[in-house]
């Protein structure tokens, strides 16, 4: 579903994202984690097309990012970490233009679905402008997923939810693994990749430190939240050569 090899970003002479290799297959919920400022929205940008990497190949569904970047967002779904619907449309306005840019058929039921399932329907004609941070969220969040993608990229997918909609968009996204599609998310909470996700990437100054499923830690009897911590810098052991760590060097982390 994703395939990237040698991908990097620089600004200047900051490279935000370095020589990161991933592979996500069909079905994972993978978690991208790492302290602000460590290269997740910079590599959910170049994902998605909307920057472009000063190095490396990306394949998104099979697309070349790079070639046809407009195919990638037609096909995904995409909730950036800032971005806004517009504030001269209504929530309402908002979701039926992204059903007909995508060409769905009948969405205005569909559209209610997600009214319903966020339970925000009597804010459906408000203008996006007069919406609370929260309620534009669900918004954002409905325009991702309103045409059943096979995969989603999500930055921070709980940002400004109350804990009673954290919990259904958690729900979600799991059935949303169970019924076949794959989703990437980034985020710097640990407690929502360790209750949410299949498998993880930790990146670190650009750096991707790790990668693998969460069931391995569980099974080496690993602390998540210590092993995160270790490999970011946050603990006094961290070895010279952390980079050049692998996965089958894990317990000597631990």
């Amino acid at each position: 579903m994703i395939e990237v090899k040698g991908l990097s970003k620089s600004y200047g002479q900051v490279k935000a994202v370095d020589s990161v290799d991933l592979s996500i297959g069909k079905g994972e919920l993978f978690g991208l984690l790492g302290p602000n400022g460590s290269g997740k929205t910079t590599m959910i940008k170049m994902l998605t097309g909307q920057i472009k990497p000063s190095s490396g190949t990306l394949k998104v569904l099979g697309i070349d990012v790079l070639e046809d970047p407009l195919r990638v967002r037609e096909l995904v779904g995409v909730i950036p970490e800032q971005e806004t619907p517009p504030s001269f449309l209504t929530a309402e306005e908002y979701l039926h233009f992204v059903a007909k840019i995508r060409k769905m058929d009948q969405y205005e039921k569909v559209c209610d679905k997600w009214f319903e399932f966020f339970d925000f329907g009597d804010q459906r004609n408000l203008l996006c402008k007069d919406l609370s941070r929260g309620t534009r969220q669900k918004l954002m969040f409905a325009q991702a997923f309103l045409h059943e993608p096979e995969l989603a990229i999500i930055d921070e997918p709980l940002i400004n939810l109350d804990p009673v909609i954290q919990r259904k968009v958690k729900d979600f996204l799991k059935d949303y693994i169970r019924n076949g599609g794959t989703i990437f998310i980034s985020t710097h909470i640990l407690e929502i990749a360790k209750e949410i996700c299949t498998s993880i990437g930790i990146i670190y100054r650009g750096k991707l430190v790790y990668t693998g499923p969460l069931d391995d830690l569980k099974l080496q009897g690993i602390n998540f939240e210590e092993f995160f911590l270790e490999l970011v810098g946050k603990r006094k052991n961290v070895p010279d050569n952390i980079f050049e760590e692998s996965s089958k060097n894990i317990p000597a982390l631990a």
